[in-house]
């Protein structure tokens, strides 16, 4: 019998990639890399053969959908930044059975959800970044959820997390599950950019305080508030993806009956006027 071994919220910055290369960002995003390592080595300590990550870069407009594929690898270039993200070579095998099967369990459970298996089908860089760096402290199977949701809602998406429990329960798998994607998420406009410092600086200072605040309600357990918050926090705060790469994880961890104190690894850090963290949901 399978089971969810641990659960984390992810940040997924290209910073990230520019922190390991000469420049100005040149080891800016340490903590950040350092938080994915942990991450990957409590999920090996207990035993974790799969990552399935909650990817807030992959945008659907129909449905729900999972990458699925034996295999994924090729060379990435960011069609949003590739100036910060290009030519990153990846090479990860897949988990399809389990990829089938929470998708089917999805639909089973009255949410449209597709499972591919396509070679062209690239993965997308809130899979890729978190994969870079855990990859090289634990080496795990990988299924890609998409959970960049325009036409959604939380409830559909916290379907989805109950799906990925159930079909992991079903399986042989021990699986790490990955939340990536920010806390609130408002860019700074391009004409405010460099004049804000904007890769080191948050775009709102009520972005930063409802930020500090969720993390506090995360660390005391108070996950039945958060939930209840949830839909205007991703709108008032521009969450990531609408959050529903968050709204996935709560489903799977059983939405507001979950009481866990939430570890965070990675201390709370602005990035091109967004909040950013990584933090340990314990199972």
């Amino acid at each position: 019998m399978g089971e969810i071994v641990l659960a984390a919220k992810c940040t997924h910055v290209p910073t990230m990639l520019m922190s390991e290369q000469e420049g100005p960002i040149f080891g800016k995003r340490q903590a950040a890399i350092d938080g994915h390592y942990e991450i990957a080595r409590r999920a090996k300590a207990l035993g974790a053969d799969t990552v399935v990550i909650c990817d807030t870069h992959w945008v659907i407009n129909a449905g729900f959908h999972i990458n699925a594929n034996h295999r994924f690898h090729g060379l990435f270039t960011s069609n949003e930044f590739p100036q910060f993200i290009q030519d990153l070579e990846y090479d990860y095998q897949g988990n399809p059975e389990l990829g089938d099967a929470i998708a089917k369990e999805a639909s089973d459970l009255g949410v449209y959800t597709l499972s591919h298996h396509l070679d062209s089908l690239e993965l997308e860089y809130g899979s890729l970044v978190p994969m870079r760096f855990m990859s090289r402290e634990h080496d795990m199977k990988v299924v890609s959820v998409a959970a960049w949701c325009t036409v959604h809602d939380h409830q559909e998406s916290r379907v989805i997390g109950q799906a990925i429990r159930k079909a992991v329960e079903a399986s042989d798998s021990k699986v790490l599950l990955v939340a990536s994607g920010s806390l609130s998420h408002k860019i700074w406009a391009n004409k405010d950019y460099a004049a804000n410092n904007g890769t080191f600086t948050i775009s709102s200072e009520f972005n930063r305080q409802m930020d500090l605040h969720v993390l506090e309600m995360w660390k005391n357990g108070d996950h039945a508030t958060f939930l209840k918050m949830l839909p205007e926090y991703a709108q008032f705060c521009c969450g990531e993806g609408s959050m529903h790469d968050t709204a996935m994880l709560y489903g799977a961890l059983g939405w507001d009956s979950y009481e866990g104190k939430c570890e965070v690894v990675t201390d709370y850090f602005p990035s091109s006027g967004t909040g950013q963290t990584n933090v340990i949901f314990p199972v």
